[in-house]
């Protein structure tokens, strides 16, 4: 869908100018590897990349002229079904191109490709305020302007099954064969078995410029669990959107699938999406490393904190962000259900990890593998750096299982995903942080989803009502 001609006209409409020097390397690159064709792509809302090849002239003049794409990649759901419920975009404005910027930093090579590359874009112009990676953007600049860097890193955990896109389908999402039984945490014989495709992963990390930290089976049948290796957090929400969209490629050329949905199953727990955030000072000093206060939290990393547990109900729907989320905020299944924190606490929402000058961070547990990464980790630095803004004063840290308490009305989480989109609307530290025109249209997509769903009969209810009620 992209467009066969942008130039001047998408200029106008608010592209930034490229870095020469980035910009000269990726031509220089294209050129010298002799490839006729380039495959662009940009992350939509609900954190799916989507692109296509373009010939080496016409992705050289995108370098400068930058390239247009039906904005419908803006208006529409996971399954390519309009939203109409949207401003942005729709029939009522006939879907228009958006402008997208080329970003020549971003470039990967893919081992399977090798006459091709990947380079991510990003939404320009209009677009700009409603793009998933430009309101990561807005809040690292904010960040900036406090005088701070922030770093990040994810860590994902997801099941793999012997199955197809076709065989999943044929089955209805019945019965499916896990790629390993039971349950088997931490299991040198599973990663040893299967050495093959977890070397795979490891190289595609490498070569993609995702690398992965640590990879190990997770508790349950067919699950993996794989830590992306920190950097600056704009970088680090690339990675994290890669390894996800490229794990799925790699398990389906090995004749596999892998699922990020944050609950596949009520029998087993959810699959998190765990972020690290910490703070440094532009010369590479920690924010948040103070040994002369309790558990070396300095006043800032205790606001930080303060403001992430503050907001957290409010900005829910951006990081559990799908129906599905919601099924695995329950207790007792190592997913918290409460905005608390605590320190190396893993029952808590945020943990606080004791590092040192080197690692002192805050791990925003909420998440799960589900996330757009640009936009949970919005959510996540926009709110603690709202809370060193006001100073916000965190409640006392939960020591034992968060679980077995009760927790004041006003740490508690939307049950839903309308109910979190609802309070996302209402919510004026949100424009504040990420702009009107991205909670609206953000809000109104997860009230689509919320929808969408409401109009579906579930295996529970035809058990429950089909012959009894």
């Amino acid at each position: 869908m992209i467009a066969r001609t942008a130039g001047a006209a998408l200029l106008r409409m608010g592209m930034e100018p490229k870095n020469r020097e980035e910009i000269a390397a990726a031509r220089q690159y294209v050129v010298d590897h002799g490839m006729e064709h380039v495959k662009v792509g940009v992350f939509d809302v609900d954190g799916i990349l989507r692109g296509k090849y373009l010939s080496r002239d016409k992705f050289l003049s995108a370098l400068d002229k930058g390239l247009g794409i039906c904005d419908v990649v803006l208006g529409w759901d996971s399954t390519d079904q309009l939203y109409d419920n949207v401003k942005f975009t729709g029939w009522h404005t006939a879907y228009p191109d958006a402008a997208i910027r080329v970003l020549p930093a971003t470039r990967r090579e893919i081992p399977f490709e090798p006459k091709t590359a990947l380079f991510l874009a990003e939404f320009a112009g209009r677009a700009e305020a409603v793009c998933p990676r430009g309101t990561l953007r807005r809040v690292l600049a904010r960040a900036e302007q406090m005088g701070y860097a922030v770093s990040a890193a994810a860590e994902f955990e997801f099941f793999m099954f012997t199955e197809t896109p076709e065989s999943v389908r044929e089955k209805g999402y019945r019965n499916l064969k896990t790629m390993t039984p039971g349950a088997f945490g931490y299991s040198v014989l599973r990663n040893s078995v299967h050495s093959d495709l977890y070397q795979e992963l490891l190289d595609l990390g490498q070569t993609m410029r995702f690398p992965i930290e640590g990879l190990h089976t997770e508790t349950g049948p067919g699950v993996l669990e794989a830590a992306l290796t920190y950097c600056e957090a704009l970088e680090a929400a690339d990675r994290a959107a890669l390894f996800k969209t490229f794990a799925k490629v790699v398990a389906q050329r090995h004749g596999l699938m892998a699922t990020f949905m944050a609950k596949w199953s009520n029998s087993v727990p959810g699959q998190s999406g765990h972020l690290h955030i910490s703070l440094r000072t532009q010369d590479g000093r920690s924010v948040f490393y103070d040994d002369t206060k309790p558990n070396d939290m300095s006043d800032a990393m205790r606001w930080f904190v303060g403001g992430q547990q503050a907001l957290m109900p409010e900005l829910l729907s951006m990081i559990a962000c799908t129906v599905n989320s919601y099924s695995r905020l329950i207790p007792g299944y190592w997913a918290p259900t409460s905005a608390t924190w605590g320190v190396e606490n893993r029952t808590t929402a945020l943990r606080v990890i004791r590092g040192g000058t080197s690692s002192q961070r805050v791990e925003y547990r909420i998440a799960a593998a589900d996330i757009n990464p640009y936009i949970a980790l919005s959510a996540a630095i926009g709110s603690g750096l709202w809370g060193i803004e006001n100073r916000v004063e965190p409640d006392a840290p939960v020591e034992g299982n968060s679980y077995d308490r009760e927790h004041p009305e006003h740490r508690r989480l939307p049950p839903t995903l309308y109910d979190a989109a609802t309070r996302l609307l209402a919510s004026n530290a949100a424009r504040s942080l990420f702009g009107d025109e991205f909670v609206e249209h953000y809000a109104a997509t997860r009230h689509w989803e919320e929808r969408e769903f409401r109009k579906a009969i579930t295996d529970w209810e035809l058990a429950r009502y089909f012959e009894i009620i």
